[in-house]
């Protein structure tokens, strides 16, 4: 595993970079991200470009052994851009336009700034495309950061009538799937279709997730462009982008299948203070993370590329800027996250990024140096890393235990109608996934027509669409399987199927649920030390009892190889439901020390401490 830094030239003298260059290979560092933000410097009026920052830059940081990862600047288009375009901005949910003076301002559906954005890529293609340094490109950056990946503007309304007419062919045929009979809701014409926002109450669930689909579309339709013109004018490099953490705003492995490395931004101190979890877990991790954070978006999005190339582009080397609370990482976190990506098969850790920048938005955002140039307590931990990762060699392949199956229409679907407060397929899926990760499993998150040929274990958190691939690779899989709330409850269009709940799963687990209630705090079934809250299918069929409460109310069905989880999949409920299908599985069912988890790969297996970030390595029996 290579490890690189992010770096912007632009920000420092010129007299400093070379001896930033030389401190990089000092480190251990290979590899160096440069110029995802620099269009105002590379264009500073129209047509006028001044290359001469970057050229030197380049040759510099090439002079110096570094590899560069140069990335496409559009996702900060120049102010003098949006003036000369104004209505390339996205529009808020609720109608305000996103303005200039930070990033992201730019609607995917506009086709003027699409333009644009092919013609600064050809131009830094056609610039750097050849150069011997450049060894690898990133596409714009974290589309749909800062929820950028929805626009309401008229370009995406006039989008979204087109890309409606193409999936469904006629109006009469989306009156028909989205069931528009319902309080008067037909169109005559597509042109007559509006967005779903700012409507009185809710707008048709069918209509939402037609939108969602037709967003992510436009980001990988905006990513394909600049990918395309990369693999013309530089070819035989790499293809990346940056994802981020617990975002599903987009399809990842529908960008993903237009890139060779699928990368993503890692901070588990952030996501920690940022996402749900508990107030316990924020005060026991708040200087480590949660055990499952960065793990989870490793085996995610090695899971979205074909043949599971992936890295880390932004790692986190010290507090951040941008969570409501921001502490530093335990002395020693910052080598076990670099280990643990190394462990999951990165091809790369970056760390984000070299020298904290004094001035903006991010000036209170850690460096591995300080805003004077002195080193930051990450950069040592760099180096050991470093030394660490040329002892060890390469990883070996990971052994096959657990999969994982997580769709994004799932998160969308629980997004639209929740049903009730909090349940999320996402959630689901994380709960499920740290359940087996106590149990030192080694995971795989996999498409949901992913072959599961060689585990003795498959999981389904929350699949409300079941595809006919699907259920033939459940139905031929030898192994135990695992099947969460909500799967197979609706069609591709929303509604509920003709045999109800779980629909093309009926024959798999056994039964039908006739009625599903979800659950505020308070209520729950309880069992032998576990408790099954939040949600509670009624099922009837041939599936028997596998974890009956203590009012004989069933919280798990079994049927053959497969279980029903009839609760959430969170919890008590969850850990357990997972502890008796891999002792059934014959894997590994007893728990780990609190914060302890591990890895297989190859002939080593390796144990991380988040409670005292620490990291051994041992070969397993």
């Amino acid at each position: 595993m290579k490890l690189g830094v992010c770096y912007y030239p632009e920000h420092w003298p010129e007299a400093r970079w070379a001896e930033d260059a030389r401190l990089m290979r000092e480190t251990g560092l290979t590899r160096v991200r440069i110029g995802e933000f620099a269009w105002s410097r590379i264009e500073p009026e129209p047509g006028r470009f001044d290359w001469g920052l970057l050229d030197r830059a380049v040759e510099t940081l090439h002079t110096a052994g570094l590899e560069i990862i140069m990335g496409t600047p559009t996702a900060t288009p120049p102010k003098w851009l949006v003036d000369r375009m104004p209505d390339m901005v996205a529009l808020d949910r609720e109608g305000r336009p996103r303005g200039f003076g930070s990033r992201r301002h730019y609607c995917f559906s506009h086709g003027g700034y699409r333009e644009e954005a092919a013609r600064i890529t050809r131009a830094v293609a056609e610039r750097y495309g050849d150069h011997p340094g450049v060894v690898s490109w990133q596409t714009d950056n974290e589309y749909g950061c800062h929820d950028t990946v929805q626009s309401f503007s008229p370009s995406a309304r006039d989008g979204f009538r087109l890309w409606l007419a193409d999936c469904y062919g006629t109006v009469e045929a989306l009156n028909q799937a989205w069931g528009n009979v319902f309080w008067s809701m037909e169109y005559r014409s597509f042109e007559e279709v509006e967005l779903p926002n700012l409507t009185v109450t809710e707008a048709n669930p069918a209509h939402w997730l037609a939108f969602r689909r037709f967003s992510s579309d436009q980001v990988v339709r905006f990513n394909r462009a600049q990918v395309e013109i990369l693999r013309e004018l530089s070819p035989g490099r790499d293809i990346t982008h940056n994802a981020m953490g617990f975002y599903t705003g987009y399809d990842h492995y529908d960008l993903a299948a237009d890139l060779d490395v699928l990368g993503w931004d890692s901070y588990p101190l952030g996501f920690l203070e940022m996402f749900r979890f508990s107030e316990e877990d924020k005060r026991r991790f708040a200087h480590s993370g949660h055990p499952d954070i960065a793990a989870f978006h490793h085996d995610l999005y090695r899971g979205c590329v074909k043949d599971g190339r992936w890295s880390v582009l932004e790692q986190q080397p010290g507090p951040v800027n941008w969570a409501r609370h921001n502490p530093a990482p335990l002395p020693g976190m910052v080598r076990l996250w670099t280990l643990e990506a190394y462990a999951h098969g990165a091809e790369m850790l970056s760390y984000f990024r070299w020298r904290q920048f004094p001035k903006a938005q991010e000036q209170m955002h850690a460096g591995l140096l300080r805003p004077d140039a002195t080193p930051a307590p990450a950069l040592a931990e760099a180096r050991q890393a470093a030394d660490d990762l040329a002892a060890l060699g390469a990883a070996g392949p990971p052994v096959k235990q657990a999969a994982l199956v997580f769709d994004y229409a799932a998160e969308w679907m629980t997004q639209i109608q929740p049903q009730g407060e909090g349940k999320s397929a996402l959630w689901a899926a994380f709960h499920c996934y740290s359940a087996l990760r106590r149990l030192g499993l080694n995971v795989d998150i996999v498409h949901p027509d992913a072959p599961l040929d060689g585990y003795a274990l498959a999981v389904v958190p929350c699949q409300p669409i079941v595809s006919d691939t699907l259920i033939t690779n459940l139905e031929a899989f030898e192994g135990e399987v695992v099947i969460g709330p909500r799967s197979g409850s609706r069609d591709s269009d929303f509604g509920i199927p003709a045999n109800l709940a779980p629909g093309k799963l009926e024959a798999l687990i056994g039964g039908r649920v006739v009625l599903s209630e979800s659950w505020r705090p308070g209520l729950a079934i309880e069992g032998d030390g576990w408790k099954g809250t939040g949600w509670f299918d009624h099922l009837e069929g041939e599936a028997q009892p596998d974890m009956t409460g203590s009012d004989d109310r069933v919280a798990c069905w079994k049927h053959g190889r497969t279980r029903y989880a009839a609760c959430w999949p969170e919890g008590s409920f969850i850990k357990r439901v997972i502890e008796r299908a891999a002792a059934d599985a014959g894997l590994p069912h007893t728990p780990l020390p609190d914060g302890i988890r591990q890895r297989r790969c190859g002939d080593r297996l390796f144990t991380f401490d988040y409670l005292t970030a620490s990291v051994s390595t041992a070969t397993p029996e």
